[in-house]
C-alpha cells in the first residue's frame, strides 16, 4: 500500500505503535509533579533502556574505582506512564527524555546520556584520558555512538520490533545500516582491546548498552536476524564488558521490565546485596 503525504502534516494521536500513547509533536510538561529527592550527591532520574544503562554503568564504575563521592540515588522514570512529562522532570530535561541528572553539590542539571558521561568523567578525572590524542579518540567514538544509535533504535528497532505492522522497505533499509555499523565496530575491535584503544573508557560505556546488548541477544530479539556471529571481535568485546562487576550492577539499576532480576530504584550499594553483586 502506497502513501501520499498531505501538503501539511497533522497529528493523529492514535497513530499506532507501542509508544503511541506517549508520542506527541509538542514539548513541555503535561502535569505538575515534583521529583523525589534522596540524600546522595547525585540524583538520577532514569529507566534501564540502553541510554539509561550507560549512566548507571558509569556511576557503578566510578564507585568501583574508589570514588565514594559518586554515590547516587537512582529514581525510576516510567516512560510508558509519561513520568518524563512531569513538571519536575521537564525542569531538569526540557526534552523529556531519560536519563536526567541533578548534581546536588554544584546545582548543575545534566541531560543527554553522552553529556552525563562526559560530565562525570571530567568531574572525577576518570575513564577519559588526559593525553590529547587518546582523549580525542574516545570523544570520536562517544559522538559516533550518539549519531549512530538513532538508526539502530529509532530506525531498525522501531520498524522491526515496535511498529504496528511489518514493512519490508524500512526494515531492510535500517537492517543494512545497522549491519554496516556492526562492521565498523568489528573492524575497530580487531586491533583494539576496547573501543578507543587499550583503555576502558566512556566510549565503551556509551556503545555497549546498544551494540553489546544487540549482539548478546538482549535488544529487539534480533541477533539471529542480523547474523551477529559475523562480528567475532565485537562479540568478544561485548562478552568482556558484560563480565565487569560494575557493568552487572549498572545493568540492573532502574530495570522494571523484562525477564530476570529487577531493581526499580537504587539508593546505596546495599541494594545489590540480595542479588549478590
Amino acid at each position: 500500500m502506497s502513501y501520499s503525504p498531505p501538503k501539511v502534516w497533522t497529528w493523529d494521536s492514535q497513530n499506532g505503535g507501542q509508544f503511541a500513547n506517549i508520542n506527541r509533536p509538542v514539548s513541555g510538561a503535561t502535569h505538575d509533579k515534583a521529583l523525589p529527592r534522596g540524600t546522595q550527591p547525585f540524583q538520577l532520574y532514569s529507566l534501564a533502556t540502553p541510554n539509561g544503562v550507560k549512566v548507571t554503568i558509569m556511576f557503578e564504575e566510578l564507585l568501583e574505582a574508589g570514588f565514594d563521592e559518586a554515590e547516587y540515588d537512582a529514581w525510576l522514570i516510567n516512560i510508558g506512564d509519561g513520568d518524563q512529562f512531569s513538571s519536575g522532570f521537564v525542569d531538569i530535561n526540557p526534552n523529556s527524555k531519560i536519563p536526567a541528572l541533578l548534581d546536588t553539590i554544584s546545582g548543575n542539571r545534566v541531560f543527554e546520556s553522552g553529556s552525563i558521561l562526559l560530565y562525570l568523567a571530567e568531574k572525577f578525572g576518570a575513564f577519559l584520558p588526559t593525553d590529547v590524542a587518546k582523549r580525542t579518540e574516545v570523544m570520536n567514538w562517544l559522538f559516533w555512538q550518539m549519531g549512530s544509535a538513532p538508526f539502530l533504535g529509532g530506525g531498525f528497532g522501531h520498524f522491526y520490533a515496535y511498529a504496528p505492522e511489518k514493512f519490508e522497505y524500512p526494515i531492510n533499509r535500517y537492517a543494512m545500516e545497522v549491519k554496516r555499523q556492526l562492521d565498523v565496530l568489528n573492524k575497530q575491535l580487531a586491533n583494539h582491546n576496547y573501543i578507543a584503544g587499550d583503555e576502558y573508557s566512556i566510549a565503551d560505556m556509551a556503545i555497549w548498552p546498544w551494540y553489546g546488548g544487540l549482539v548478546l541477544g538482549r535488544l529487539y530479539n534480533a541477533a539471529e536476524f542480523l547474523a551477529v556471529e559475523q562480528y567475532p571481535n565485537l562479540l568478544r568485546w561485548a562478552k568482556q564488558i558484560d563480565e565487569r562487576p560494575a557493568v552487572k550492577r549498572g545493568y540492573l539499576v532502574n530495570r522494571a521490565f523484562g525477564d530476570g532480576p529487577q531493581m526499580a530504584e537504587r539508593h546505596s550499594a546495599a541494594d545489590f546485596d540480595e542479588f549478590k553483586l
